[in-house]
């Protein structure tokens, strides 16, 4: 075979491996159309439809956590981070401020963990809303902000909250088992992401009647809540 003969073949070898390879792409192409673009959708619309729902801060959701008379006029909304110090510094001046207002005012917590600063406030939020199905979530929420520099520290918190948990007689197996619970879990999240549609950028975030109240302090909570009741 002389050199013109060679060359020859490698060139038509060459356009067969192509053609080859160009096949190979053209069904691959064909399975992801017909087989895993499909996928992908049922896949997303099984989560979006599994989601629970997000309430925006005027609204009071059946699953929401509310402190007082659901049917006082003064809705006021927290997102809130269990281990945020400002929210704790937040909690401190509701409660002193809630005997002033508990008649014209309902309080309702939603989660909004920020756990890239702080680790700990997933289990927190978790714990609380645990207590919650035992009737518990207003005296965890309570406790974990009250003791917030004693765990927040904490590489592992999960003995320190279970104490918690014993002190206020909380079925800690019980505790434990409604804490893997998704429904309970994805009430975190729609928690956060209705914040995050609310305009929520921190913590805490404190809305009355629908508007948010920049730098909550107690006499600033005290006047909106004034304003709003007339």
């Amino acid at each position: 075979m002389n050199k013109r003969d060679q060359q020859r073949q490698r060139r038509e070898q060459k356009q067969r491996d192509a053609q080859k390879s160009e096949g190979t792409r053209k069904l691959l192409s064909r399975f992801g159309l017909y087989f895993v673009v499909p996928v992908l959708t049922l896949i997303v619309v099984y989560t979006l439809m599994n989601q629970a729902p997000t309430y925006s801060p005027i609204e009071v959701a059946d699953n929401d956590h509310v402190r007082g008379d659901r049917d006082a006029p003064v809705t006021i909304v927290v997102y809130a981070d269990f281990q945020c110090p400002a929210c704790a510094t937040e909690h401190d001046a509701m409660m002193r401020l809630w005997p002033e207002i508990n008649d014209d005012a309902h309080l309702i917590f939603r989660h909004f963990p920020i756990t890239t600063t702080h680790p700990n406030s997933w289990t927190a939020s978790l714990y609380a809303e645990a207590a919650g199905r035992q009737g518990r979530f207003w005296e965890m929420h309570d406790a974990l902000f009250q003791t917030q520099q004693i765990w927040s520290p904490l590489r592992s918190v999960e003995a320190e909250f279970d104490s918690y948990a014993l002190e206020l007689n909380i079925d800690i197996d019980r505790l434990h088992a409604d804490m893997q619970d998704e429904s309970l879990i994805e009430k975190i999240r729609a928690d956060q992401r209705g914040g995050n549609t609310a305009g929520v950028r921190g913590t805490p975030a404190v809305f009355i009647e629908g508007r948010q109240l920049s730098q909550p302090t107690t006499a600033r909570i005290r006047q909106a809540v004034a304003d709003a009741a007339g």
